[in-house]
């Protein structure tokens, strides 16, 4: 990360998502939407890293 703010991206399709983030910013459990493909999934981001954490299915309405 050059910059001190850049936007996360969609671990699917690569696009950008509508959330900032700078190098000291720690995520947990966040719930990541991508407004390109509709992607959803819970993420963790630390130190510049992304790890995906779970993936809901589409057939339960009640998870994220």
């Amino acid at each position: 990360m050059n910059s001190p703010e850049e936007f996360l991206r969609c671990p699917r399709c690569g696009g950008k998502t509508r959330v900032r983030v700078r190098l000291r910013t720690v995520l947990k459990d966040f719930p990541l939407f991508c407004p390109k493909c509709r992607y959803e999934c819970v993420i963790d981001y630390e130190r510049g890293k992304m790890t995906t954490v779970k993936t809901p299915d589409r057939g339960d309405p009640g998870q994220i």
